[in-house]
């Protein structure tokens, strides 16, 4: 688990692309926002892809690949920038985070034949 002594393991790669130190620390910053959101992140794993081939709009992939305890996560964005892909995946990534713990708040409020509202009306009636 990741302790605050502990640093966030995060790793950064390029896949046709330069990684320059500028960019490495734009994602480490990046991602510090998904770390203080969910503590249990085991690591991030971000690619970043430098297609010349593709249309401008769509040179620039971004996968993040979370590993947390449960279910991995996997996102995958497409932008003109490089950057702006980056800025887009944690994005992505963050939502997906809150989506998760709302579902799992939802799922341990409900307990299965546990139902008073149901029974008051009944009861009622």
């Amino acid at each position: 688990m990741n302790n605050n002594s502990h640093p966030n393991d995060v790793i950064v790669s390029g896949i046709h692309l330069e990684l320059t130190p500028s960019l490495k620390q734009f994602v480490l910053e990046k991602s510090e926002r998904l770390f203080r959101h969910e503590e249990r992140i085991v690591r991030l794993r971000v690619e970043l892809e430098c297609d010349p081939k593709q249309a401008v709009d769509k040179r620039f992939t971004a996968k993040g690949h979370i590993i947390i305890h449960g279910p991995d996560m996997n996102a995958s964005v497409e932008a003109d920038e490089c950057h702006k892909a980056v800025a887009l995946l944690i994005d992505k990534l963050d939502r997906m985070l809150r989506r998760r713990s709302r579902y799992f708040k939802v799922k341990r409020r409900l307990v299965p034949g546990d139902q008073p509202a149901v029974a008051a009306l009944s009861k009622a009636g």
